[in-house]
């Protein structure tokens, strides 16, 4: 009888164990619109992996891809409804949550990928105090690369793409007043609709770097890609702080170090992976139109004008842009 009670105590034992190991564990439901198959994915299910391990199981991060939480605006409404932990974001569709991430968009603000990754040394800290204040937690951030505008005509003047119908992403308001200043009045659309609005002819415009255009398959239908860096797009993953903090401090020491590490290689890779997209649709016929100087010219000064306009009007801090221009060498 002795023997059987030990016997019972040690299951007992084992059963509760079970059942705390269980309670601590948690999952991040992290929903994102790029699609599955794509590098970012791919580096994620990765890192998704790696944390698994590392947290022996504690911490699990599970992927919803290609837009089937819903579009940005729902994906935000699902975290602070406890129904998703986190999501994978473009700046635009955060400014909501804090105005500075749109520092990164400003037109013609960074000429190279060198000055970008200079001007993150302290714009990056800075962004992630401000997200943190707003009850997230931004896991990672890291840069796509330069935006081009591609188009289903040519686009070679700043009078044909007011011609044009240009698409603007949902409350993209450096996008906005930046196609004001140049006479350009947007189709605005959710990303989700551009490839369908391309087919019926809704939009002809659109901006977006090459791997991105190739991922979500708008390059089937654009046909000019204008040879003008515009915008620098990154792309943030961030948590609902709530959730990180059920995390215990060494798991959270394990997924900052991990998804950091996965969106520092990512930094390097997508811009080789940019160019590379880039010459693969030169050889599916997509034509290089090639700005004359002049054209390049007031494209920049179109940008300059809009950056001092969005800074009138408070749409960033002032010290966002000093700190990226002073990083830069850039101060004025």
């Amino acid at each position: 009888m002795h023997s059987l009670n030990t016997i019972f105590r040690a299951m007992g034992a084992l059963t509760l164990s079970a059942c705390l190991l269980a309670a601590q564990a948690q999952t991040l439901k992290i929903a994102t619109l790029v699609p599955e198959g794509s590098g970012w994915m791919k580096e994620m299910r990765s890192a998704a992996a790696e944390v698994k391990t590392a947290t022996a199981g504690r911490v699990e991060l599970k992927f919803y891809p290609g837009g089937v939480m819903g579009d940005e605006s729902t994906v935000l409404r699902k975290m602070k409804l406890g129904q998703l932990q986190g999501g994978a974001f473009a700046a635009n569709e955060i400014a909501g949550v804090n105005p500075d991430v749109q520092i990164y968009g400003l037109p013609f603000l960074f000429a190279n990928k060198a000055e970008a990754d200079q001007a993150r040394t302290k714009l990056d800290p800075m962004i992630r105090d401000g997200f943190l204040a707003k009850g997230f937690v931004v896991l990672g951030i890291t840069g796509g690369g330069f935006a081009n505008l591609m188009s289903t005509k040519s686009i070679a003047t700043m009078a044909e793409v007011r011609n044009s119908k240009v698409w603007l992403p949902n409350n993209d308001r450096v996008g906005l007043m930046s196609f004001q200043e140049a006479g350009v009045s947007p189709v605005v659309l959710s990303m989700s609709d551009v490839y369908p609005s391309l087919q019926t002819g809704l939009i002809e415009t659109a901006g977006n770097i090459p791997a991105a255009t190739i991922a979500f398959q708008w390059h089937t239908k654009l046909k000019y890609l204008f040879d003008l860096p515009i915008t620098y797009v990154p792309g943030f993953l961030m948590v609902e702080k709530r959730a990180f903090d059920r995390v215990s401090a060494e798991d959270q020491g394990q997924l900052r170090s991990i998804i950091g590490a996965a969106f520092v290689r990512m930094n390097e890779l997508n811009f080789a992976d940019d160019q590379r997209a880039k010459e693969a649709l030169i050889k599916q016929g997509m034509q290089i139109i090639t700005p004359s100087p002049e054209e390049a010219k007031a494209w920049r000064e179109v940008g300059a004008r809009a950056i001092e306009k969005m800074k009138a009007a408070g749409m960033f801090s002032a010290e966002v842009l000093q700190a990226a221009q002073s990083a830069m060498g850039k101060s004025k």
